[in-house]
C-alpha cells in the first residue's frame, strides 16, 4: 500500500476558505429553510398526536379509588407437593387478578418445590428477594451465593441472583423434599425493571433457633400478667434494622397458637401468603 501525503495548505488560505464556506452557507436559498421548518412542524404534529392519543382524563370523584380485582381467598393444598415428579408447582392466579404476568399477589409469586430423593431442581427469578422455607426433607442448595444444607423448618433468603439456584434432596418423607418458595418478581415485572443491587446478604434461619425463641417467649409473662393468645416471632434481617423484616420487601412471622387459645379474625393490609 502507498501512503500519499497531502500538500499542506497555508494557514491564511485555510482561514479564507473556511470563511468562504460560511458565506456560501449563509447565502443558501430561504426556500430550503422553509421546507425544513415545515418538515419539523409536521413531525412534531405527528409525534404530539401519538402522545396525546395515549392520555386519559378522569373526574376525580369517580376515579380516586378505582375498582380493582379483589385478591381471592384460595388454597394451594399440600397434596400438590406430596407426590409426583420433581417440579415447580406455581400458585398462579394472575387470571383472577387481571394481571398479565404470573403472580400470586400483585407483588409476589409463591410456589411449592417438590424434589424427589436424589434429584436436583433449578429455580430462577428476576427478583430483589427470594425466600425458601423447608416444609419437609433435607438437602443442599448451591449457586452464586455459595452452598448450604437445609432440613425441615429451616428458612433462607437470597438477594439479587443472576443465575440458577440448584436444590438437591438428600432425604425426605413422601418420596422427597418440599420447599415453599416466594419472590417479588411480579413487582419487578410491574415497574418494568431488573434489580442489580443487593439490598441484603444471603441469610439462613435454622429451625432449632426459631423454636428455641418461641419456647423462651412461652415462659415469659406479659407485662400486665395476662396470658398470651399466640406465640409469634418476626424474622428480621441485620440489613433491615428499621423495618425489622425478613428482607427490605418481605415480612415473615412464625406463629404458634397454644392449645385451647383463640386468635381472633384480623385484617391484613397486604397480601398474606400462609
Amino acid at each position: 500500500p502507498r501512503l500519499v501525503q497531502t500538500p499542506s495548505v497555508p494557514s491564511s488560505l485555510r482561514t479564507k476558505t473556511t470563511m468562504a464556506s460560511q458565506e456560501v452557507a449563509m447565502a443558501s436559498p430561504n426556500v430550503d429553510m422553509d421546507l425544513a421548518a415545515k418538515v419539523v412542524m409536521q413531525n412534531m404534529t405527528e409525534t404530539e398526536l401519538q402522545w396525546t392519543s395515549r392520555s386519559d382524563v378522569y373526574e376525580y370523584g369517580s376515579a380516586a379509588n378505582p375498582e380493582m380485582a379483589p385478591i381471592p381467598v384460595l388454597v394451594h393444598p399440600p397434596t400438590l407437593h406430596e407426590s409426583g415428579p420433581t417440579r415447580v408447582i406455581p400458585f398462579d392466579i394472575d387470571d383472577y387478578l387481571e394481571i398479565d404476568s404470573q403472580c400470586t399477589t400483585p407483588n409476589l409469586m409463591a410456589s411449592f418445590l417438590r424434589i424427589e430423593k436424589g434429584d436436583t431442581l433449578s429455580t430462577k427469578a428476576t427478583a430483589t428477594s427470594q425466600a425458601f422455607y423447608v416444609i419437609r426433607g433435607s438437602g443442599v442448595t448451591s449457586g452464586e451465593h455459595g452452598n448450604i444444607t437445609w432440613s425441615q423448618g429451616d428458612l433462607f433468603v437470597v438477594p439479587v441472583t443472576e443465575g440458577n439456584m440448584k436444590h438437591t434432596c438428600v432425604d425426605g418423607a413422601k418420596g422427597g423434599a418440599a420447599i415453599y418458595w416466594v419472590h417479588d418478581q411480579p413487582l419487578m415485572d410491574y415497574i418494568g425493571c431488573k434489580p442489580c443491587v443487593r439490598k441484603f446478604e444471603p441469610t439462613l434461619y435454622k429451625n432449632a433457633d426459631l423454636l428455641a425463641t418461641v419456647e423462651e417467649i412461652k415462659h415469659t409473662p406479659m407485662e400486665d400478667g395476662s396470658e398470651r393468645n399466640r406465640l409469634g416471632v418476626l424474622l428480621g434481617n441485620k440489613a433491615c434494622p428499621q423495618t425489622k423484616t425478613l428482607t427490605h420487601v418481605l415480612w415473615s412471622l412464625l406463629n404458634s397458637i397454644p392449645a385451647g387459645n383463640v386468635q381472633r379474625p384480623h385484617r391484613h393490609n397486604s397480601g398474606a401468603l400462609d
